[in-house]
């Protein structure tokens, strides 16, 4: 009889992923050897855990991923397939709104100076500050058109601008916000944030004098703050708040229920429309309501078509509003008779619910939290939390975070408010500035707009 070598089984790399066929497999061989020791009273048993090392050398899978597989078909009956997907996040993912927020501020800030900023000033500024991303010039083209910005040039001079619809925007947010406190309108300010169940100050003084913690026991010494043990464990917030302070009834606050690094996917429009219909009557009659434009603060009330519609369903909705067609029309002319008709029925849920409720809701510019002074609220609230916390237990933490919404008195919040209105002057007197600027800047060729393109490049129009 031929003797046959077999060579060792191959182990599977650390972490990597197994398909549903390997998972099968580790069944087969865990069921085969089951069997051999049923039929054969003499061979020595087999306890579950050395049958798992058994298992793990024949099949070359590591233990812990044969426990885990036996641990599902023992209780589901099945194996399933693992999700071998992984998103890649992109530079916009990896910087935060905190972040995107502070570089803007970094460019206005080149403006305030009268120094004009362009590209290579912005990256060696940003790479400079220890508390921002370290960028490169890519992703940094990419940052910059998400904030919407946009190169202009003039001559040998380019400058770094933001678009002109954005600057539209906010200077008429910021028309629309002093004309309301001109006339006495009450403001309030609404935001989310998330609060983290192992909060608590990154740095503190700790004595290093102890050998080990024994030693520092018997000396009667400390060894710093205890390390938090609930750390992936956070509550999502939502509250509204005035120069009255925090509106009394209006916290909104539940576990978060995904490990998603953006808090805005823990709420959707059901559960923000459910909380605003509940907090409406808590606030002042003719109120002003100023929040971002997070998507479930901007759910429509009616869908309105748009070109990728199919040709009947964009016919059924015109007709639907009373609107006699050609059902032979094509879709470019159904789509000029939707735009006609649009502005009626392009509306906000909540607008609508606040419009009837004698309030009026006004969003915030793109990327300019700084302009609502809740952002401040939040962080003095945090900070409260981060001083207390020496449980890191869930339970205790909400009744910190209670707390700390308490600590935010109105005279504080006043102060909050005045820092944002001195936020809005920098932003008039910004513009003023940059105008001044682009001026001074030779005007003997013609100007030129750069827009950053999706593949990082720049192209040229003329004006």
């Amino acid at each position: 009889m031929d003797i046959v070598e077999v060579s060792p089984a191959e182990k599977n790399p650390r972490e990597r992923l197994i398909c549903t066929g390997q998972k099968q497999i580790i069944i087969n061989v865990y069921k085969d050897k089951v069997t051999q020791q049923l039929e054969n009273p003499e061979m020595p048993k087999l306890s579950y855990r050395e049958m798992i090392i058994e298992v793990s050398k024949t099949t070359g899978i590591g233990q812990l991923m044969v426990q885990t597989t036996l641990a599902e078909y023992k209780k589901q009956g099945i194996v399933s397939s693992p999700d071998s997907k992984r998103v890649k996040m992109t530079i916009l993912d990896k910087v935060d709104e905190f972040d995107k927020n502070a570089i803007r501020q970094k460019i206005h800030s080149f403006w305030r100076k009268r120094e004009v900023p362009t590209v290579n000033k912005m990256l060696i500024a940003i790479n400079e500050d220890e508390t921002l991303p370290d960028l490169k010039r890519s992703s940094f083209h990419k940052l910059l058109k998400d904030l919407q910005f946009e190169f202009v040039k003039r001559n040998r001079n380019s400058a770094l601008l933001e678009r002109e619809d954005l600057i539209s925007w906010r200077r008429d947010y910021l028309y629309k916000i002093k004309s309301y406190r001109v006339h006495n309108r009450p403001i309030y300010y609404l935001d989310e944030t998330w609060v983290n169940v192992g909060e608590t100050h990154t740095r503190a003084w700790v004595d290093t004098t102890g050998a080990s913690s024994r030693d520092a026991f018997l000396r009667g010494l400390t060894t710093g703050q205890k390390e938090p043990s609930g750390k992936s464990k956070r509550l999502i917030v939502l509250h509204i708040g005035s120069s009255d302070g925090f509106v009394p009834g209006g916290l909104l606050c539940f576990e978060s229920k995904t490990n998603s690094t953006d808090y805005h996917d823990e709420i959707n429009g059901d559960t923000f429309y459910e909380w605003f219909i509940k907090t409406l009557p808590l606030l002042k009659t003719n109120a002003i309501i100023v929040m971002d434009n997070a998507s479930y603060h901007s759910v429509k009330k009616h869908k309105i078509p748009v070109r990728s519609w199919k040709k009947q369903a964009i016919i059924d909705w015109l007709e639907s509003k009373g609107e006699i067609v050609e059902h032979s029309a094509v879709k470019h002319n159904l789509m000029k008779r939707v735009n006609k008709i649009k502005k009626k029925y392009d509306q906000y849920v909540i607008d609508k619910y606040a419009k009837d409720n004698n309030k009026i809701i006004l969003r915030l510019p793109p990327y300019h939290c700084e302009l609502n002074p809740m952002e401040l609220a939040w962080s003095s609230v945090k900070s409260y939390v981060r001083t207390h916390n020496n449980t890191f237990k869930l339970k205790d933490v909400l009744e910190l975070l209670k707390k700390g919404v308490e600590h935010v008195t109105p005279k504080i919040w006043k102060n909050f408010i005045e820092h944002v209105k001195n936020v809005e002057d920098k932003f008039w007197e910004l513009e003023r500035i940059t105008d001044e600027l682009m001026d001074e800047l030779p005007e003997d060729v013609e100007r030129h707009v750069l827009t950053i393109g999706s593949d990082d490049t720049c192209s040229s129009d003329s004006d």
